[in-house]
């Protein structure tokens, strides 16, 4: 394998806190390498410099001659004033992108749904962040480097951002590297996994689930066993091995080698307890909507849905974007009452509910972390175990000394962690989180599950993160957009399934009826077929291209036979133009 880029002696330091100090790393063509880490360890910086956006305080990267970077920042860095097509394809002429199948297949993924002429500055910070995503992948780097590309896609994003990026290059060319918290995403894409801590950086072989194995593994070997840290790895790793049978099936990760270290560790929860606890704090009736339909205008949301919600159940929703998922917390929340039907209420039910919004904090952002918890309480009950405040701060990673942070300072991942903490601490019996995985590390994630595992009450999860959907609920819904609401046996997979099969269904149901000056429905039909024929011809034609020029390279020095291969590059080359016009205007068809 070719070496790519490297990284070596590189030390940086912020203030007085060294984030890196002489770590030496390299990229190799065919390596896909995930970056954990907790929040602030260096993950970003690690990323930033290796592409040359930050200089280290020592040290040295090298670049291979010719290799080519492209980069995701974590922050907007588009231009608020230029067009969402402009942000993209730059000044390129429409037959020129559109007559590639990589980057039509992009943009259809991506930014199919966002208005081509709008301006940047009116989309919304997940429109923003695909049509970024957008622009990186539609060009022939051959080093991708993506600071948390998950952020703001749905589940069926992160799925086909996962197939694009298996798919992108063959197995010995091209590199990635990638910082995420998505540790179903981590699994499904990376081959090696570096962790960053302490300044230093572990490599791994494997994706998430093998480094959590490998490790557990190290810190056994260093006597570290009863240290809070390697108790939660145990019970991640036991988790993986007893809960989640497709990735363990996984060659990379040899479950066998984990037996030893997880005969010890109980499953992750209790059921049955858990459940008989709901029941005893609860009563027998906790949520129930009943036929219910919800309208704003003509928008219907929910078309007489029923869910009911029992002591200790604990429910992960999934669903496209716009399909009411935050909506439906609301519903079960009483905040939103429905056009039609009903919500039943059981006497002791107590909720709450972990949203999105960042204000939530703002009557506390003077007191200290510790302070904000024991103004609820000093002592709790945590899977039948009694705790202080400040170990119940401590286990969801606020060290000491951070427990004494005034919470105006602390990072946007802190102050999501207190933002549950404070909920947890006032004893509801029904929870209901929205999008909870925001700006948390892969630890701290680790920490929160396991604090929901020995939680006994009612449970409902919104979440583009798989894993965590898998971990912590013991079934899943979803919203499809149509106003149903419908159980998954089969989990996400199955909602994947769904959407794949709802995409097909539409493509010949969505345009609406014809108008007078609009095309009729058989137009339309023609059109789409004409559409899937260019597609298939330009592909073949990109293949034929492809070989000419390989027997081109073959005959150097040939004058005559150049002259051959030449001419038959032109006729390919207006062949593809009338391809591109016909491509063009079976398009307008359909707009």
């Amino acid at each position: 394998m070719a070496h790519l880029l490297g990284g070596e002696n590189l030390s940086i330091a912020f203030a007085t806190r060294t984030v890196l100090d002489g770590v030496t790393v390299g990229l190799e063509d065919g390596d896909r390498i995930g970056i954990v880490g907790r929040n602030g360890d260096g993950k970003s910086t690690l990323m930033r410099l290796l592409a040359g956006r930050q200089t280290a305080d020592s040290g040295r990267v090298t670049v291979r001659g010719g290799v080519r970077v492209g980069y995701l920042d974590q922050s907007d860095v588009l231009d608020g004033d230029s067009t969402v097509g402009f942000a993209i394809v730059g000044e390129s002429a429409d037959h020129v992108w559109a007559s590639n199948p990589k980057i039509r297949e992009i943009m259809g993924a991506l930014v199919g749904e966002v208005d081509w002429d709008a301006n940047i500055h009116s989309l919304s910070g997940g429109q923003k962040r695909r049509v970024a995503l957008a622009k990186l992948l539609i060009g022939d780097d051959d080093v991708i480097m993506l600071d948390e590309p998950t952020n703001h896609l749905d589940v069926e994003g992160v799925a086909w951002l996962a197939k694009h990026l298996q798919q992108r290059w063959r197995a010995n060319e091209g590199a990635f590297v990638v910082v995420t918290h998505d540790r179903w995403f981590l699994d499904e894409v990376c081959t090696r996994t570096w962790e960053v801590h302490d300044a230093v950086i572990d490599p791994f072989d494997g994706g998430y689930a093998a480094y959590v194995l490998a490790r557990a593994e190290r810190d056994r070997m260093n006597s570290v066993m009863e240290s809070k840290r390697v108790q939660l790895v145990k019970k991640e790793l036991a988790w993986l091995r007893r809960g989640a049978p497709a990735r363990t099936a996984k060659p990379k990760f040899r479950i066998e080698a984990a037996n030893d270290l997880i005969a010890d560790v109980p499953e992750p929860r209790d059921t049955v307890a858990l459940s008989r606890m709901a029941t005893a704090r609860q009563g027998k009736d906790v949520l129930d909507l009943e036929n219910v339909s919800l309208s704003y205008g003509e928008n219907e949301i929910f078309k007489n849905i029923t869910l009911r919600l029992a002591p200790g159940e604990r429910l992960g929703l999934v669903g496209v974007n716009g399909a009411g998922k935050t909506t439906l917390l609301r519903l079960l929340n009483g905040e939103v009452p429905p056009s039609s039907g009903r919500l039943k209420r059981g006497k002791t039910v107590q909720t709450a509910v972990l949203t999105q919004e960042v204000n939530e904090l703002d009557d506390v952002m003077n007191l200290r972390v510790l302070e904000v918890i024991e103004r609820e309480k000093r002592s709790f009950d945590v899977g039948g175990k009694d705790m202080t405040a400040g170990q119940l701060v401590e286990q969801l990673g606020f060290t000491k000394d951070k427990q004494w942070t005034p919470v105006r300072d602390l990072s946007g991942g802190e102050r999501r962690r207190l933002q549950l903490l404070r909920l947890l601490v006032g004893e509801p019996n029904v929870l209901m989180l929205d999008e909870p995985t925001n700006d948390l590390d892969t630890d701290t994630l680790a920490a929160v599950e396991d604090v929901l595992d020995g939680w006994p009450g009612t449970l409902v999860v919104v979440s583009h993160d798989r894993y965590l959907l898998e971990r912590v609920t013991d079934h899943q819904m979803a919203l499809l957009g149509d106003g149903k609401l419908r159980g998954l046996p089969g989990g996400v997979d199955q909602y994947l399934e769904l959407r794949g099969e709802a995409l097909a269904a539409s493509s010949a149901k969505s345009a609406p009826a014809a108008v007078a000056a609009g095309p009729s429905e058989s137009e339309k039909r023609d059109a789409r077929k004409n559409l899937n024929r260019v597609e298939r011809q330009l592909s073949k034609l990109a293949a034929s291209e492809a070989k000419v020029h390989t027997q081109m390279a073959a005959k150097v020095g040939d004058y005559e036979a150049l002259g051959e291969l030449n001419a038959k590059l032109a006729e390919l080359a207006a062949e593809k133009e009338g391809l591109e016009l016909e491509w063009l205007e079976a398009s307008e068809v359909l707009e």
